[in-house]
């Protein structure tokens, strides 16, 4: 209920609207085909604008020397979607760019309606719609065919899940609200309609739920603190500063702490729904156990499940921001300096943050599995674990012994 109070009175009601800059992502773009690509000569097509006087042992004389004497590529490019469908425009491709072009090439074209004609289109990137697609397919078809019926709960949990995140969160944000709270509401809007849907309603998914969501405030508490604390404005890089430009308004450090929530929430599914499996399934293994004994041994499983995921997310974060590290490598930066940068430090706080939320959930989770599990007690008759009395035996030796209470298959007495 409090997640559905929170999600109408914070709902946006769509993105507001703003004039397009031409920057960055924020351009008009369409769909073309790359139609022609020729071999010419870059001096030829004055793509360096004039011999190159600079030093070419250096980086940059080398490459305008290189784009003088080298050969360049023409491009003819058709545009296939648009108001100007089939118009052709060039492109001149330098022989050092990264991105070469071949006829055939399906590519996105920016557009810019008050450059000079010529100049109004230019290629900004490789379509990768049909690759992408065909990944996605692979991906629901491997997890539909191992997991089966969960499976598909999880595909339909996934596209709520974006969903979410694209007719709440980010809108919501654009708006003004504050970040944090949209990030907690939409963070258990998710795990709400995810664990509940692929695992179902039971006693054993709300442990789980209950878990995450002491985890997730946890995080929110401290990520509110340490951001805060260590200064860090959340505006690290281009993109970041053309929102803040587009809506001056959003609050940017509390767009880096709802990242942080959103980004632990699907870890914390992970560890808060084992725990809960693991200490269910002890419960059944041996249902005489105690919450205490219980709890114990499911936090000796929680140990194992700690070091694993607190490295998984730790690398993830790093894996990401391999670039950003090889750069301070290249520059023999100290570790000092490089952890002292607001780049690096935001990443730091934001995988210190993220595990100190996953190491939370283990015995948090933990306790309250082995609390509801162990007050799910076995029925009045005698046990099976208890030893047999002399009667018994003498009973069960002369005829087929009496059923117990439980069936005989662990059955417990509902409440």
């Amino acid at each position: 209920m409090a997640v559905l109070v929170g999600l109408v009175v914070l709902w946006p009601g769509g993105a507001p609207a703003h004039e397009r800059t031409g920057v960055g992502f924020d351009r008009q773009t369409q769909q073309a085909t790359v139609s022609k690509v020729e071999s010419i000569s870059c001096s030829s097509a004055n793509a360096s604008g004039g011999t190159p006087t600079g030093d070419t042992s250096t980086a940059e004389g080398s490459s305008a020397q290189q784009q003088e004497d080298g050969t360049c590529k023409k491009a003819t490019i058709r545009v296939d979607t648009g108001s100007d469908k089939g118009r052709t425009f060039t492109e001149i491709v330098q022989p050092d760019q990264s991105r070469q072009l071949h006829e055939g090439q399906k590519v996105v074209v920016a557009y810019e309606p008050s450059a000079p004609k010529d100049l109004q289109y230019s290629v900004t990137d490789v379509n990768r719609r049909v690759p992408l697609g065909l990944l996605a397919i692979i991906f629901a078809v491997a997890v539909v065919v191992v997991g089966r019926l969960r499976g598909v709960m999880a595909l339909i949990a996934l596209a709520i899940s974006f969903m979410v995140l694209n007719f709440f969160v980010l809108p919501a944000i654009l708006q003004g609200s504050n970040p944090l709270a949209v990030a907690i509401v939409g963070a258990s809007a998710i795990m709400l309609i995810a664990l509940y849907l692929c695992h179902g309603l039971s006693a054993r998914t709300s442990v789980a739920v209950l878990g995450t969501l002491i985890s997730l405030l946890l995080i929110g508490v401290l990520g509110s603190w340490f951001v805060d604390w260590a200064a860090l404005t959340g505006n690290t890089d281009d993109n970041t500063g053309l929102i803040h430009g587009l809506y001056p308004s959003i609050d940017m450090s509390g767009l880096l702490l709802a990242g942080i929530i959103i980004g632990s929430l699907g870890v914390l599914d992970d560890v808060t729904v084992t725990q809960t499996s693991a200490v269910w399934e002890l419960h059944e293994a041996n249902p005489s156990m105690g919450w205490r004994g219980l709890y114990r041994a499911g936090i000796r499983i929680g140990r194992d499940h700690i070091a694993s995921v607190v490295n998984t997310l730790v690398l993830a974060y790093a894996g990401a921001a391999l670039p950003l590290l090889l750069l301070f490598s290249i520059a023999e930066s100290s570790v000092g300096t490089v952890a002292n940068s607001e780049l690096v430090a935001a990443e730091i706080v934001r995988t210190l943050i993220g595990s100190i939320g996953l190491v939370a959930s283990v015995p948090v989770t933990t306790a309250l599995a082995a609390l509801v599990v162990s007050a799910d007690r076995p029925g009045t008759g005698t046990p099976e674990s208890a030893p047999a009395t002399p009667g018994a035996a003498s009973a069960g030796a002369a005829g087929p012994a009496a059923p117990s209470s439980r069936g005989g298959k662990g059955r417990r007495r509902k409440r």
